[in-house]
């Protein structure tokens, strides 16, 4: 500890705004954060103790106490239960000789839970010790764990299970596959680094930011908002010193299109960063990346380097004067939350990520109080084709209102689980046909805080005008038992990524999840369907759009699949019921005053 805290604080020059990377680098080295650690890097920071420790309380991967020399952290998510991780958890822990959550005794393996890592076609998945092991087995989990005990590395365990693509590139070597099924013209063609950027320095800023209006593009992170009209709030916002932001943290359960895109495309995103930072007037870019794809980090890393002797990136990009752009990539450390854009903002910053009140928005006051863009990785992409091929090009593809393509991430119970590049305007059953699924029960679009539609909406197409998402289509089959396996799920998922900031989040999330749980166990009143229904409205009131859309799992589910609600709920009157046992409750203050 010594050595490694001020040589880790000396390599971030001792800058307070980069703690998110001081403590993951820390970790990294001594296993966990100790008291006397978090002491150590305030003391020199210079700054409040309190402050590290808010950052390090915050996020899910920071450990205050020893997690095993050997961490395993295996995916919990609705996909993960549906492909067998209720049998491959029985299996570690028999092998590890410790429940999840626990240290094994000989302090050798650990076992946690954590929500979705990105690899929701290829499940159950874990990281181990950052390592990626994905498709795991029974078989597989004991295997593991007898190899680390007879001394194996991870890597040694992952052995020659190497994915396609670049995941078999000699700095990822990786077992994770990208699944690229469909192929469409926005992302997944062809593409020459560079092209877009030289054309890009024949046009003004402005002219820029025209043609990304004239194309109309969109968001692609499920709002929707007009990148042209942010491009140019940004650009008209006073002050010399701006940023461009690459959301990359991907954090929606049943969401991997940019794990697969920054791993065969980096450079098309990068490039994308380049263009909005010529038409807004910055020099940094800072790609924040979630910490579930830090096995990526030496190939990006490698990337922007060859970039930057490519005169792609740096100073005098592809040789015009004034062009400089430079881009650093900030991991996060496990917080859902973190892909609201404030919230990404505030963690980027080394501070805990919750969302900041707006006005002011970041396009005015953003990273280190500066005007900032912060885009979705499928945004940027799109605009590198617009400068290519241009917005009529651009708006020929699409419907009314939605316009290009959308890359899809579809996992479930389907036969052909991955990525899908698709015109926006596809249907549900078109999406259904296309990726194998049969006898489907529902479809969660747009992740947990998306809507769960049953098959008379299957009609429905997947535009902004229609079905919004920001990717991901979680397939349920009629096998499935919704309530308790899918709806309470989500429900624990947001009840634990709420950052507590706001009171509605706060609260409504872990009583809703009671309420939930009552009536699955069969002692709910339609009293009980009412008050959830009723939460709805109140839940608009927190300021990020996790609160605000917490309990869709529950309220979409309540429209669309009502009678699975009904069948649970008690036949009689609505009398009140207790949530919690009473006397249970106080039993051990009975012993006490009674003596025994």
């Amino acid at each position: 500890m010594d050595k490694t805290i001020p040589a880790v604080i000396k390599k971030y020059n001792g800058d307070e705004t980069r703690l998110m990377d001081i403590l993951i680098d820390i970790q990294a080295e001594l296993g966990y954060l100790s008291d006397a650690t978090i002491a150590r890097i305030a003391k020199t920071l210079n700054i409040p103790q309190v402050d590290v420790e808010q950052t390090v309380s915050f996020y899910h991967f920071f450990a205050r106490e020893p997690r095993g020399r050997y961490t395993v952290y295996l995916n919990d998510s609705v996909v993960a239960q549906f492909h067998g991780r209720a049998a491959v958890v029985r299996a570690f822990e028999e092998a590890a000789g410790c429940a999840f959550g626990q240290v094994s005794p000989d302090g050798c393996i650990g076992l946690f839970d954590t929500a979705c890592i990105g690899m929701s076609d290829q499940e159950p998945a874990a990281l181990i010790n950052d390592v990626v092991f994905t498709s795991l087995t029974p078989a597989w989990a004991r295997e593991i764990v007898a190899g680390l005990r007879a001394g194996k590395t991870v890597a040694e365990l992952q052995g020659d299970r190497l994915g396609d693509g670049q995941n078999a590139h000699p700095l990822v070597h990786a077992m994770v596959c990208n699944h690229i099924r469909r192929r469409g013209s926005m992302v997944f063609d062809d593409y020459q680094p560079g092209a877009a950027l030289r054309r890009v320095v024949a046009l003004s800023s402005s002219e820029v930011i025209a043609q990304v209006k004239a194309a109309s593009v969109r968001g692609r992170g499920g709002a929707g908002f007009p990148t042209g009209m942010k491009w140019e709030f940004a650009r008209k916002a006073p002050g010399d010193v701006k940023y461009i932001f690459c959301n990359a943290d991907e954090g929606e359960p049943g969401t991997f299109k940019d794990r697969v895109i920054l791993t065969e495309l980096p450079q098309l995103v990068f490039e994308g960063m380049a263009i909005a930072g010529y038409a807004v007037g910055a020099r940094q870019g800072i790609l924040y990346i979630r910490n579930e794809y830090r096995y990526l980090r030496a190939y990006l890393e490698q990337v922007l380097s060859d970039m930057r002797a490519n005169n792609l990136l740096g100073p005098l990009i592809v040789g015009q004067a004034g062009f400089n752009f430079e881009i650093k990539i900030q991991y996060g450390a496990g917080a859902y939350v973190c892909g609201e854009e404030s919230a990404l903002i505030e963690s980027a910053e080394g501070k805990r990520g919750e969302p900041r009140d707006r006005p002011p928005f970041p396009v005015e006051k953003g990273y280190l109080q500066r005007p900032t863009v912060v885009n979705n990785v499928e945004t940027l992409c799109s605009v590198v084709k617009v400068i290519l091929n241009g917005p009529e090009w651009y708006n020929n593809l699409g419907t009314a209102e939605s316009k290009g393509t959308k890359v899809l991430s579809v996992s479930g119970d389907c036969e052909w689980p991955g990525i899908y590049e698709v015109v926006w305007g596809f249907s549900v059953n078109d999406i259904l046909k296309m990726v194998g699924a049969r006898d489907v029960q529902a479809v969660q679009v747009g992740g947990p805080s998306g809507a769960c539609i049953a098959p008379k909406e299957f009609n429905r197409i997947l535009a902004y005008e229609d079905l919004a998402t920001g990717g991901s289509l979680i397939i349920i089959g009629r096998q499935r038992d919704l309530l308790p396996e899918v709806v309470l799920n989500f429900a624990r998922f947001f009840r634990d990524e709420s950052c507590g900031s706001c009171v509605p989040c706060r609260a409504l999330t872990g009583m809703a999840q009671i309420v939930l749980e009552k009536i699955i166990a069969g002692r709910g009143t339609p009293t009980d369907l009412d008050r959830l229904s009723a939460w709805s409205a109140i839940m608009k009131r927190n300021r990020c759009g996790l609160g605000q859309t917490a309990l869709n799992p529950i309220v979409t589910t309540l429209k669309n699949f009502r009678g699975l609600y009904d069948q649970r709920i008690k036949a009689g009157d609505d009398r009140f019921e207790p949530a919690f046992d009473l006397a249970a409750a106080v039993r051990d203050y009975d012993r006490a005053v009674a003596g025994t």
